[in-house]
């Protein structure tokens, strides 16, 4: 009994002591990992947090160009800018142009970006380093630049794009010029303008996609549809649902194209919603009520980027 004493009484120190030094190990690691999260999550506080709680207050008040000169004329005016857009068609009219921006360009953009990539991928390319620069290109290339260019190759008279619908017998087509086509011109534009980003993103997810699930697939008679159908897609799901989240976010947020292209016309029909802040807080100095489509727009993207998610836990794309 006494030396099963002594051995029972040296033991839970020495037990104890290693369960403070873990812990004190475990202390260690947690604070070298907040250093290392610190800068991302201050930048995140810098520029992301602390904007949009100022969004949010500045949307609570009358702010506007006069009291730049003095902020004591600065009031709470609480939801009343809320109400006065929800009561303008103009805002309506910017939100329904946002949205087919929206569902029109996304799928389009996902499925050029997604082409582009499986084609690209394949072996029997040749010189794709090449194609790869070609097709990135555009997303590099300034935007203002870009946008002028297809300003010309969108013209009624002048125009390449005219001059190749001309040649096979159809009539022009004012593109920019016309409401019903100024939306599907300033489509054309973005698409190409984006998808070589997206095509980067995908290409890279599909060099790491197993040969052998392809080879398996091709044994059991699937042909190159149904490879890519119950292979590749549900491989990428993931990849799929990032690109989907960031070009909804993007399009949502639509401004310098039609700015540069058509000045929100014709006929307001390609004012997006960040125009139309921009025309309340830079044009008519409204701050208050820009400050309040900011969150609007805020809100708007978190919604469906909350609802993208859901549907993608549900189908299993995610865990």
């Amino acid at each position: 009994m006494p030396v099963a004493f002594d051995a029972a009484k040296t033991a839970v120190p020495a037990a104890v002591r290693t369960a403070w030094a873990g812990g004190r190990a475990g202390r260690a690691r947690e604070r070298a990992a907040w250093g290392f999260v610190a800068p991302a999550l201050i930048a995140i506080g810098v520029f992301f947090a602390i904007p949009v709680f100022s969004a949010l207050l500045l949307s609570l008040t009358d702010f506007d160009i006069y009291a730049l000169a003095d902020l004591n004329n600065v009031r709470f005016i609480g939801l009343q800018n809320y109400e006065r857009l929800f009561a303008n068609p103009l805002f309506w009219g910017a939100m329904r142009n946002t949205g087919l921006f929206a569902v029109l360009g996304v799928p389009l953009s996902i499925a050029a970006s997604l082409a582009a990539a499986v084609i690209l991928n394949a072996r029997v390319v040749k010189w794709r380093p090449l194609w790869r620069v070609m097709f990135f290109a555009p997303y590099v290339t300034t935007l203002v630049a870009t946008a002028v260019l297809w300003n010309y190759l969108l013209h009624t008279r002048y125009g390449v794009i005219n001059w190749a619908i001309s040649s096979v017998g159809l009539p022009p087509v004012d593109w920019l010029g016309q409401p019903s086509t100024s939306i599907p011109a300033i489509l054309m534009f973005v698409v190409w303008k984006i998808f070589g980003y997206n095509m980067l993103i995908f290409l890279a997810v599909l060099q790491t996609v197993p040969d052998d699930l392809y080879e398996a697939a091709r044994i059991d008679g699937a042909g190159a549809w149904k490879r890519f159908v119950h292979v590749t897609l549900p491989a990428i799901a993931p990849t799929l649902l990032l690109v989907s989240i960031i070009s909804v976010a993007g399009f949502f947020q639509l401004f310098a194209e039609p700015y540069v292209m058509t000045q929100g016309g014709p006929a307001q029909s390609t004012v997006t919603v960040l125009y139309f802040m921009y025309e309340e807080g830079f044009k008519w100095w409204n701050l208050g009520s820009a400050s309040a489509v900011a969150f609007i727009l805020f809100l708007c993207i978190l919604a469906v980027t909350l609802v993208q998610l859901a549907v993608a836990k549900r189908m299993g794309a995610y865990e």
